[in-house]
């Protein structure tokens, strides 16, 4: 069911536009995630959104109504947001912060009634926070924070949850752990959640669908599978150096340049480790034989000068196995990173016997 949608808005400030004719619409159980560039507009988007902002052109719809049409209360019953910005509450404590969750129902005096005080636990421990609930907001973890920020939110009961890159300032356990719960959230209270993330490889795996805004006024809506590619990625932040890597969902610093002096004998992903180090002390390098969706063939795609490859659960063919060898016969030095070898790479072996005879094996 559609909760949020957007027709042909231009958004910006004042009468500045960063974004024009921008349309999407937002589902019930769904998760929408706003990728692009620093500056691109992500931001702006879902502050206009949240009505802090006005849309130059165009309205913005929430259960079919324009939001320009809601009251403060009833837009804040229907409609929550989790900003970047850290706020800074005095003397308060966890459970307070939480609390404020429910002022659009507490009325004037903000008063609150037994029904409050459960929708204020069952929001503390849906985000497990109830060890912390009466610690000084202001004295807890980064990771802390942002759970009660959640918790704040959830204690609203919104239909639609906007959350600016609520990663941020977390480290990779609780980054896991925040977008579990809004997952688990989005799932069971059959919420539309809008968020904004900078890690693309975390985007690809929590969002059923993906919107990209480009700095030069250009949008994308798709799927995952329909946005994650190699080459839109690398057009859409406009990639120069270096590159990005849809299946590794990991971006790679530029391969070094000049002839290759190393030859790389890996598979299975034994050789990324020394692909980087490589790279990281700037020396060119060729590796092989790999097949073509093994651990190690993106890295040594994007780090290495050249690479051998054989087809996809075959074994390595003779003709293969000769270009290794010329081409191994050019590099001064030999580094063979693969334990064992099976009936697939047997031939990588045939490699490394004779790197140890030439006395180039590393």
């Amino acid at each position: 069911m559609k909760k949020l949608y957007a027709e042909n808005i231009n958004i910006g400030y004042g009468k500045k536009i960063i974004l024009d004719n921008l349309s999407f619409e937002l589902h019930a159980g769904e998760i929408l995630t706003l990728i692009g560039a620093n500056g691109a507009g992500k931001s702006t988007i879902l502050k206009t959104i949240a009505k802090q902002l006005r849309p130059i052109a165009g309205a913005v719809y929430l259960n079919q109504k324009n939001i320009n049409h809601f009251k403060e209360q009833e837009f804040a019953k229907q409609l929550a947001i989790f900003l970047t910005q850290r706020i800074e509450p005095e003397l308060m404590t966890c459970e307070d912060v939480v609390a404020s969750g429910r002022y659009p129902y507490t009325g004037k005096l903000g008063i609150l009634s037994a029904q409050d005080n459960i929708k204020i636990d069952e929001a503390l421990k849906l985000v497990h926070a109830e060890s912390f609930r009466y610690q000084d907001f202001n004295q807890i973890s980064d990771g802390q924070r942002q759970r009660i920020m959640l918790a704040r939110a959830i204690c609203q009961e919104p239909e639609v949850l906007l959350l600016d890159e609520p990663t941020s300032f977390l480290d990779i356990k609780h980054k896991l752990e925040l977008l579990g719960l809004i997952q688990k959230l989005t799932r069971e209270k059959n919420l539309a959640v809008m968020l904004s993330l900078h890690e693309l490889d975390l985007a690809q795996k929590v969002s059923d669908r993906i919107l990209c805004i480009k700095a030069n006024h250009d949008y994308q809506i798709g799927t995952p599978e329909e946005i994650f590619t190699d080459s839109y990625i690398k057009n859409l932040y406009e990639i120069e150096s270096g590159s990005y890597s849809v299946l590794t969902g990991s971006p790679e610093l530029p391969k070094p340049q000049g002839k290759p002096e190393i030859f790389v004998i890996g598979g299975a992903g034994s050789g990324i480790p020394v692909y980087h180090q490589l790279q990281r002390k700037n020396i060119p390098f060729i590796a092989g034989i790999l097949h073509q969706h093994d651990l190690d063939y993106p890295v040594a795609n994007a780090l290495a000068m050249q690479v051998i490859t054989e087809q996809d659960f075959e074994p390595i063919q003779e003709q293969t196995l000769q270009k290794a060898i010329i081409l191994m016969k050019t590099c001064k030095n030999i580094i063979c990173s693969v334990k064992k070898f099976g009936f697939l790479n047997e031939k990588n072996k045939i490699l490394f016997q004779i790197a140890k005879q030439t006395g180039k094996l590393c």
